[in-house]
C-alpha cells in the first residue's frame, strides 16, 4: 500500500485529530443561544449547562489516561484510528439525542476520542519529524484545533438560522442536530487516511521491528536511501537510547516516578494545566455569554471574529516557534494574558451592573452581570478579549502541545504525554463545569482569578522549563540532566549534527539492521566462508 513520505503532509493530516478537539471546544458555543436548544433541553443554565459541557472533557480525561496502552501496544497510527471510531459513535448519539442524558452519553463517548487523539497525535508528529521543524509540525496540532473551532462554530452559526433564526421560539431541532451530524465527516477521513501514513519509526524500533523502522526513516529523511548519513545518525541515536533504557531494566511505570523523570512528568502536566487555567478555553466554551455581558452587536457574530483571529494568529507560532523557542513563547504569553484579563476584570468591575431584567424576557438571561448603555467600555472589553485570544494563539496554544510531546524518552513517551494530556482534560472538565456558575455568581471576579493563574504560570515556567529547540528527542536527557538552571541555555549545537558530519566524512561507520541482526551475521558468515573456499581453491590450483 502507498504511504506518504512528506513530513509536512503526514503531520498535517494527523492533525485532523486536533481538529476533532476543536470541534469539541466549540461544540456548544453556537447552539447555546438558539431557542431550539434551550426549548428542547429545558433551558439548561449554570450547573446543568456546566454538566452538559463538561461531559466531553470528562470523556477526554478517560481517553487520555487510556491512550498510552493503545499507542504502545497497537502503534501510534492505530490509536488515532481507534479514536476516530469513538468520535463517529459519540457524534451519532449526540445527533440523535432525545434528552439531556443521551446528549451527555454521546459527548462522553466522543470525548474519549478527543482524549486519545490529543495525547497521541503530538507524539506521532514529534516522532516523525526531524528536530529542525519539530516545533513547526507539532504546532499544526494547535492550528488544526483552531480550524476545528472555527469550522464547527460557523456550521453552528449557519444552522442557528434554520427555522426562522435563533430567536424563534418554535425553531426546529435541526438547528443543533445538523452541526452535531456534520462533525462525523472529518473522523471518517482521518480513519481511512491514516492507512496511507507510515507508523512511527521510534515505535517500530521499540518493538525491534528495525527493518521497517529504517525503511520509514529512509523514506522520511533520506529520499529512500537506507545508507543516507542522516538516516544512519538517527538510527544510531535511537538504538543507543533504547539500549540504555533496556540496560536500566526499569519498567516504564516505575521510570515515570524516578526523580529525574518525575520532574519532567510534573512539568508536562503543569504546562497542560496552565494552558487551561490561563482562561482560553473559557473564552472558547462560553464566549457567547461574555459577548452578551458586553451588550454589543450580535453575540454570535461578534464571537465568530475571535475564532477567525485564533486561526490566523496561530500561523506566526507555526512559522517561528523553532526559531524563537518554546520558553520565550510561554513566558511572553503568560505576561500578556495576565495583563489583558486584569484589564477586562477592572472594566467589568468599574462599569458593570447586576442583570436585574426579567429573566424570562431578557435576551441575556444566562448571565448576572452586564455593561449597560456604555458602548466605549463594551468595545474595550471585546477588544481585550480579541487581544487575549491573539496572545494565546501565538504563544501557549502551539507550545503547550509541542513541549510535552518532545521531552520524554521513547520508552515512556506515550505514558508521560497521556498523563500530561489527562491533566489538560481534568482542568478542562473542572472549568467547563465551574465557569457558568462563576459567571453567574462572581461575574467580573472570575477574570481576576484567571489573571492570577497566568502570573503563577509565568513564575513556574521561568524557574522550571528549559529551552528544547534544536535538540533531538534522544538529546532531551542532556537538556534536563545538565545541572543548569532552566533560565540558562545549553551550548548551541546538537550531538546529532556532529554524528551526521562524522558519518558523512567517513570517520564513523554505522551498520544498521536491515534484514535483522541474525541475517546480518549470517551474511558475514557466508562472506567469510566464501573467502576461505576461494583461498583454498586458489591454493589447490597453485599446487
Amino acid at each position: 500500500m502507498y504511504q506518504s513520505s512528506n513530513v509536512y503532509f503526514i503531520c498535517a493530516f494527523a492533525a485532523i485529530g486536533g481538529g476533532l478537539f476543536g470541534f469539541d471546544i466549540s461544540s456548544m458555543s453556537g447552539v447555546l443561544g438558539t431557542q431550539a436548544y434551550k426549548r428542547y433541553f429545558g433551558n439548561p443554565v449554570s450547573y446543568r449547562q456546566g454538566g452538559i459541557t463538561c461531559a466531553m472533557p470528562f470523556g477526554s480525561l478517560v481517553g487520555a489516561l487510556s491512550s498510552s496502552f493503545i499507542a504502545d501496544r497497537y502503534s501510534r497510527r492505530a490509536s488515532i484510528q481507534i479514536a476516530s471510531i469513538f468520535w463517529v459513535v459519540g457524534s451519532i448519539i449526540q445527533c440523535a439525542s432525545v434528552n439531556i442524558g443521551m446528549l451527555v452519553v454521546g459527548r462522553v463517548i466522543a470525548g474519549v476520542c478527543v482524549g486519545i487523539a490529543s495525547s497521541i497525535c503530538p507524539v506521532y508528529q514529534a516522532e516523525i519529524a526531524p528536530k529542525e521543524i519539530r516545533g513547526r509540525v507539532v504546532s499544526l496540532q494547535q492550528w488544526a484545533i483552531t480550524w476545528g473551532i472555527l469550522i464547527q462554530y460557523f456550521i453552528q452559526y449557519g444552522s442557528s438560522w434554520v427555522g426562522g433564526g435563533p430567536n424563534n421560539p418554535d425553531q426546529p431541532t435541526s438547528a443543533f442536530r445538523i452541526p452535531w451530524g456534520i462533525q462525523i465527516i472529518p473522523a471518517v477521513l482521518l480513519f481511512f487516511g491514516m492507512y496511507f501514513l507510515p507508523k512511527s519509526p521510534r515505535w517500530l524500533a521499540s518493538k525491534d521491528r528495525w527493518e521497517e523502522a529504517i525503511q520509514v526513516m529512509a523514506s522520511l529523511h533520506g529520499g529512500g536511501d537506507v545508507n543516507h548519513p542522516k538516516v544512519l545518525a538517527e538510527y544510531k541515536e535511537i538504538e543507543e537510547a533504547l539500549r540504555f533504557d533496556r540496560e536500566e531494566a526499569i519498567s516504564s511505570y516505575k521510570q515515570l516516578a524516578e526523580p529525574r523523570m518525575l520532574k519532567r512528568v510534573l512539568l508536562g502536566m503543569s504546562i497542560q494545566m496552565w494552558s487551561q487555567l490561563c482562561g482560553m478555553n473559557v473564552m472558547m466554551y462560553y464566549v457567547v455569554y461574555i459577548m452578551e455581558g458586553a451588550n454589543i452587536a450580535s453575540p454570535l457574530l461578534t464571537a465568530s471574529i475571535q475564532y477567525i483571529l485564533n486561526v490566523l494568529l496561530t500561523l506566526p507560532a507555526i512559522l517561528y516557534l523553532d526559531r524563537f523557542g518554546r520558553r520565550p513563547a510561554m513566558l511572553t504569553g503568560s505576561l500578556l494574558m495576565m495583563t489583558l484579563l486584569f484589564i477586562v476584570g477592572a472594566l467589568q468591575a468599574s462599569y458593570g451592573v447586576p442583570n436585574t431584567g426579567p429573566i424570562k424576557n431578557s435576551t441575556n438571561s444566562d448571565i448576572s452581570w452586564v455593561i449597560n448603555n456604555n458602548k466605549p467600555v463594551s468595545k474595550a472589553i471585546v477588544a481585550m478579549t480579541y487581544l487575549f485570544v491573539c496572545s494565546f494563539a501565538t504563544t501557549w496554544g502551539p507550545t503547550s502541545w509541542t513541549y510535552p510531546s518532545e521531552i520524554f524518552p521513547t520508552k515512556i513517551r506515550a505514558k508521560a504525554v497521556s498523563l500530561a494530556t489527562a491533566s489538560n482534560w481534568f482542568w478542562n472538565s473542572v472549568l467547563a463545569f465551574a465557569v457558568p456558575p462563576l459567571l453567574w455568581n462572581i461575574n467580573w471576579k472570575m477574570y481576576m482569578i484567571f489573571a492570577t493563574f497566568n502570573g503563577a504560570a509565568f513564575i513556574h515556567m521561568f524557574l522550571t522549563a528549559p529551552e528544547t529547540k534544536g535538540k533531538t528527542l534522544e538529546e532531551m536527557d542532556e537538556v534536563f540532566d545538565s545541572g543548569l538552571p532552566a533560565w540558562k541555555a545549553l551550548p548551541k549545537g546538537s550531538r546529532f549534527d556532529e554524528l551526521q558530519k562524522d558519518i558523512e566524512a567517513g570517520n564513523l561507520k554505522i551498520h544498521h539492521r536491515i534484514g535483522g541482526v541474525e541475517k546480518e551475521r549470517e551474511k558475514e558468515t557466508v562472506v567469510e566462508s566464501a573467502h576461505v573456499e576461494n583461498k583454498e581453491a586458489a591454493t589447490a590450483a597453485a599446487v
